[in-house]
């Protein structure tokens, strides 16, 4: 794998280098690595540009130890020098909707458009929103993967966790969702080599 202050990797090559890793080294991650990934991570496209996701960056070591435990124990939580909580606020984004606007529209474009969305989502319960809020963190889930991956530090997805502990711990409004866990720092381990089903296993052409 490529080591941390080298090149940034193509797209391509931090998808093939990618692992899922589960031992870090202690090392920390610089504020402004961490900040310009993630800032190139949100620019992932979302339906109707909405965004629902938010992140809190976890770094104090007893709230990771916390999180560790919410988290079925898993070593990685606490290992990492950072973990990712990414989840999802569709209250907050449809109370402030127009801020998703492109600046280019008018006001009464941008006004018209938030009471359509507000419209749209009037009769679904937060349980509703949230879950299709959730799912849209998937696709910011995987642009963090391969942009850290890009600048050399790995990553792990985790999924096995107690939501309602994690939002306690971390003080989350009770409605919101919580799409992963993600661990990221310097591995201290090879990882699994890919094995994946191959192009004809799982494509179709019509």
């Amino acid at each position: 794998m490529e080591a941390v202050g080298q090149r940034i990797l193509s797209v391509k090559d931090a998808v093939l280098t990618r692992r899922s890793i589960r031992k870090f080294k202690p090392q920390p991650i610089p504020q402004e690595v961490l900040e310009e990934i993630l800032s190139l991570a949100l620019k992932a496209p979302s339906s109707n540009n909405l965004q629902p996701w938010r992140v809190v960056v976890v770094q104090n070591p007893e709230l990771k130890e916390r999180l560790r435990e919410a988290a079925n124990n898993q070593a990685q939580v606490s290992s990492a020098p950072a973990v990712l909580v990414v989840y999802s606020d569709m209250k907050d984004t449809l109370e402030h909707v127009e801020e998703i606007f492109h600046p280019g529209f008018s006001e009464e474009q941008k006004q018209l458009r938030a009471a359509n969305l507000r419209k749209a989502w009037e009769s679904k319960s937060d349980e509703e929103r949230e879950n299709w809020g959730k799912a849209q963190g998937f696709i910011l889930l995987a642009f963090l993967m391969l942009i850290a991956r890009s600048y050399g530090y790995d990553t792990v997805p985790m999924g096995g966790f107690n939501a309602s502990k994690v939002k306690e711990i971390l003080n989350l409004p009770p409605h919101v969702a919580i799409t992963a866990l993600l661990p990221i720092g310097i591995a201290d381990e090879a990882g699994f080599e890919h094995h994946r089903h191959n192009l004809q296993r799982v494509v179709r052409w019509q």
